[in-house]
């Protein structure tokens, strides 16, 4: 059971490009510049506005390109690629796809592939953009030049590597947006380019990494989802639905994001149309209970939010009346016997001694009452409150009987 704790769902966020011939080397942390400078070069770009000036012409194609853009990510990109919230044509399938790689945020196989492994290991040290372990900044930006973090494990979206030309198009991800801007040139000139270009996918970068970002560190949170996902009304406006974000962790396979009618979903509503022309189908939506909040959690997130409530209470301080009360208590035979046993025995010696803890009078051991009541002061009302709290006992006992072991405790360290 204490390897529960110690272990996160899944395996690592991230793998080797495929593509890659040095997939095979040691990832990183450090942000690679060279492969930054394109990303700077774009932006440094968008100053050119303030060169050829402001047409109708351009600032029309601005905005529309941006709306476009931004729908193509949110409906294809987020909502088909990384979710398979709804079902479409092979042929719109490529539409979406090549729409998405217009904005110049690499390939859709990748894109998607990094997007599940997001949510794999969602606000853990394993996710790609977690502000809560990476930081603000890096999480807005820095992860995407840092190889360790922006290697996409492509195992993970077989189900739409099998098609050859969305594999033509994610290893020659940025085709679809050279051949946008040679659009804009063409259509409104230097200020179609520099405005309804450049400008254009500068303003999109920012509002898609917001996502990442703002999502996890701004807004409210309705659900319990085990990470720190939040809904933020004009991220939503911005981005065409997607700032409902923490809906859409709670039910990732929703086509709606925006789960109430007051939470405007432009994203969700363009989609319904094509429905009605049978372009889309298929459409998902968040059972009854589940919007209600009536729904008992995964075991998953029970697991996540267990380990945060116990990271809430003094490890140091329950650990040290629990060494107190050994030396004037003798346990177990079994548990001394296991504890001296060979490293791969430890593991019963600790599920005996988390069990015999409970006989041990520890003041600063919280009940499962004062658990309970910590946690629906902390956490929205869901019925799993009562097992959270258990959970977070055990991981609570088995964190100390991992000290008392003198054994790294599946807290990683001092609450």
């Amino acid at each position: 059971m204490s390897q529960q704790a110690i272990a996160r769902a899944g395996k690592g966020a991230t793998g080797p490009d495929a593509s890659d011939p040095r997939g095979q080397e040691e990832p990183h942390d450090d942000i690679v510049y060279p492969a930054a400078i394109p990303f700077i070069l774009v932006h440094v770009a968008a100053l050119g506005v303030f060169w050829t000036g402001f047409t109708t012409t351009a600032v029309l194609l601005c905005i529309g390109l941006y709306l476009l853009r931004m729908w193509a990510l949110t409906a294809g990109f987020h909502r088909y690629f990384s979710h398979r919230s709804y079902k479409t044509s092979r042929v719109f399938q490529f539409v979406l796809a090549f729409l998405g790689q217009s904005s110049a945020q690499r390939g859709v196989l990748w894109w998607s592939a990094i997007h599940r492994a997001h949510h794999r290991h969602s606000d853990t040290p394993e996710d790609p953009h977690s502000p809560a372990h990476h930081g603000f900044l890096m999480s807005h930006v820095g992860w995407i030049f840092r190889p360790s973090s922006n290697r996409a494990d492509y195992d993970t979206i077989q189900d739409f590597a099998k098609y050859p030309e969305l594999r033509l198009l994610d290893r020659f991800p940025h085709v679809p947006a050279a051949a946008l801007a040679v659009f804009t040139y063409l259509v409104a000139g230097l200020p179609g380019l520099f405005v309804g270009f450049f400008l254009s996918t500068v303003i999109l970068y920012h509002a898609v990494f917001a996502i990442n970002s703002v999502a996890h560190v701004v807004g409210k949170r309705r659900y319990v989802t085990g990470d720190d996902s939040r809904n933020n009304w004009w991220l939503a406006l911005v981005t065409l639905g997607e700032g409902w974000h923490n809906n859409h962790h709670h039910y990732q396979s929703s086509t709606r994001q925006g789960f109430f009618w007051w939470e405007v979903d432009i994203s969700y509503y363009v989609l319904r149309c094509l429905s009605w022309v049978g372009i889309v189908w298929d459409l998902r939506a968040p059972p009854a209970a589940l919007l209600s909040g009536e729904q008992r959690l995964g075991r998953k997130v029970v697991e996540k939010v267990a380990e945060e409530l116990a990271h809430s209470f003094p490890l140091d301080r329950i650990t040290h009346e629990a060494r107190e009360a050994w030396s004037n208590w003798s346990p177990g035979q079994d548990i001394q016997e296991g504890a001296s046993r060979a490293r791969v025995r430890i593991g019963e010696a600790r599920e005996q001694l988390a069990q015999q803890l409970h006989e041990i009078h520890l003041p600063s051991l919280p009940s499962l009452e004062e658990l309970k009541a910590k946690a629906e002061s902390k956490y929205q009302e869901t019925p799993s409150i009562d097992e959270i709290a258990e959970r977070a006992r055990e991981i609570l006992l088995e964190a100390v009987a991992h000290r008392l072991l003198e054994e790294p405790d599946p807290l990683g360290g001092p609450a």
